[in-house]
């Protein structure tokens, strides 16, 4: 009995039809993490943003700094340069020297006016007591004069001179009278150059002492002298260029005392008081480097306020655009040392606004730029006119 039993092969199950029916749910876990992670990470930037302080940011700041400009104050030819660009300088360091011949010799000038003023004080006291003798001897001529007069006098009454003899001694007393009154004239005219005073406070010494004093200033600023330490920068002066006084000579930059300015908007102003921290980066280091320092103050007013062309808005076509205020930013001596920076740098800065108790205005400080000690001749001037004055003085 033939079997009409027919069995078919088996289906083989394709692979690619399982697998396509899991993907539906592996995409729908993975769209479901990326959606918790960007919902962790919207929370955690949401409790940042909450919780962080409040700040106000611009990266329209620049790096400033005083820029001492090196000047002659009087002329001369440059016979040496000790410093030049990029070269740090410390604070009193030899920077320019003119040649020192012309005021070598008005020093040596002075000092001779003043030995010429000595001497003279000299001459006037002298010439006090010879007024002095003059009197005395007028007053003796004066006294002879009256008794002679006396005598011929009595003698005229009993006929013993003539009338014209008695009135030559008439003429010889008022001849002595005459004597004494100049002789007082002239003493009080030589008292005058000299009552009350001594050779150290004579008029005339006195302006002798001014003028030596003058000449050695003009001596001492033949050498040019580093006034702040710094980087010499803008050297424009030659060996053997002749020099007025006023003229700029170089530049030095002190970058140990630099700061920040940062150009806010007025929108940014309300919460900025003076005081407030704030954190710098400057594009030469980026992000590797993070300079800290504390607000000094704000402008006075915005950067059109005081432009050479400020703009007139007085027209039929204005436009509103927002200023920004200049808030000077100071910095860290210690970080401007480890890492320097440069003058017009820009920087991005942040300041943290959270304590707004600081005020508006800075307060008064010290100095701007430091300060400079007056430049003088020096102890060795002093020693030199007291010398000078000695010597002139004969040992009187």
């Amino acid at each position: 009995m033939k079997n009409d039993t027919h069995f078919e092969p088996a289906a083989e199950i394709d692979p690619a039809t399982v697998t396509g029916a899991g993907k539906p749910r592996a995409r729908r876990i993975g769209l479901l993490a990326l959606g918790g992670v960007v919902l962790l990470g919207a929370a955690g930037y949401g409790a940042h943003v909450l919780m962080a302080p409040p700040t106000e940011e611009t990266d329209d700041a620049y790096v400033g700094g005083d820029i001492v400009a090196i000047t002659s104050r009087v002329g001369g030819t440059v016979t040496a340069l000790h410093a030049d660009n990029t070269q740090h300088v410390d604070r009193n360091q030899p920077l320019i020297d003119l040649d020192p011949a012309t005021a070598d010799a008005s020093l040596a000038a002075a000092e001779a006016q003043l030995g010429q003023a000595v001497r003279a004080f000299r001459a006037q006291r002298a010439a006090v007591a010879e007024a002095g003798a003059e009197i005395v001897t007028a007053q003796a001529d004066l006294g002879r004069a009256q008794a002679d007069l006396g005598r011929r006098e009595s003698a005229f009454t009993q006929g013993a001179v003539s009338g014209e003899e008695l009135g030559h001694a008439r003429d010889a007393l008022a001849t002595s009278r005459a004597a004494l009154t100049l002789a007082n004239a002239k003493q009080a005219q030589a008292e005058s150059a000299v009552a009350g005073t001594g050779v150290a406070d004579n008029p005339a010494v006195l302006a002798a002492i001014a003028q030596v004093r003058l000449a050695a200033i003009d001596r001492a600023y033949t050498a040019i002298r580093a006034p702040v330490a710094g980087v010499v920068a803008q050297r424009t002066v030659q060996l053997g260029q002749r020099v007025a006084p006023g003229t700029p000579l170089m530049a030095v930059v002190p970058l140990d005392s630099l700061w920040v300015d940062a150009n806010l908007r007025e929108t940014q102003l309300a919460d900025v008081r003076v005081g407030q921290p704030a954190t710098i980066r400057a594009d030469i280091y980026g992000h590797a480097v993070t300079f800290h320092g504390h607000v000094l103050g704000l402008g006075a007013g915005s950067g059109n306020a005081f432009a050479v062309l400020p703009p007139q808005n007085a027209s039929g076509n204005w436009i509103k655009i927002v200023q920004r205020v200049p808030v000077r930013i100071a910095l860290d001596p210690a970080e401007l040392r480890k890492t320097p920076l440069r003058v017009g740098l820009s920087v991005d800065v942040t300041v943290d606004t959270h304590d707004r108790s600081g005020p508006f205005v800075g307060a008064s400080a010290a100095p701007a730029g430091g300060t400079q000690a007056s430049v003088d001749g020096g102890p060795a001037t002093e020693a030199a006119i007291r010398q000078i004055i000695a010597r002139n003085m004969g040992g009187q």
